[in-house]
């Protein structure tokens, strides 16, 4: 499952599960937003050389594991992606052409984590993400996952953003990645 890619001195396997939402999490992205969004997004990922490997654009947060080269931060790869695909989306899908200062589409803040061994775990999640947030009629987010990569993060190294909505917990996706990643012990 592993595919080592190289730079001159560097052989890599960076995966990073991103999480991010839109400002005020409104049901945003849906309808013609929801499919130019998805394009949007590949090309960005493209311009830092980047690939995303696995995505779903849910209603009111996207959940993306992306191969990030280890010469870009995940911080400069997220704000290029949050940053550009708003202007994007405002150029191309909502009909504006210019001034979009004070306005902005994504929530300040994101969830990352690092992938190593449980990424069979973290691409089932984010297969069955969808599934999960049309059972819950109010989805919540990330304070359960956040705990539990806060752990793994001391036995890891990984990189943690706080996410926009500290308030809330999810959950599901604690019981989910719980699951799975004792099976793999």
């Amino acid at each position: 499952m592993s595919t080592i890619e190289s730079l001159s001195h560097t052989q890599w396997d960076c995966k990073h599960p991103i999480v991010f939402l839109p400002k005020g999490r409104k049901k945003a992205i849906y309808g013609t937003i929801r499919q130019g969004l998805r394009e949007i997004l590949h090309q960005l990922a493209a311009q830092k050389e980047c690939v995303i490997v696995e995505g779903r654009l849910c209603s009111d947060h996207i959940h993306m594991l992306i191969r990030i080269p280890p010469k870009y931060s995940v911080a400069h790869v997220v704000g290029l992606l949050k940053g550009k695909s708003a202007i994007m989306i405002a150029r191309e899908l909502m009909g504006r052409e210019r001034s979009f200062a004070g306005q902005s589409f994504w929530a300040r803040g994101y969830f990352v984590s690092t992938v190593g061994v449980n990424e069979a775990t973290i691409r089932r999640y984010i297969q069955h993400q969808e599934k999960a947030d049309r059972r819950e009629d109010k989805p919540r987010l990330f304070k359960s996952l956040i705990r539990f990569s806060q752990k793994q993060s001391a036995l890891s190294g990984s990189c943690l953003k706080t996410p926009a909505l500290p308030g809330d917990t999810y959950y599901n996706a604690r019981k989910f990645i719980a699951r799975e990643f004792v099976q793999h012990l």
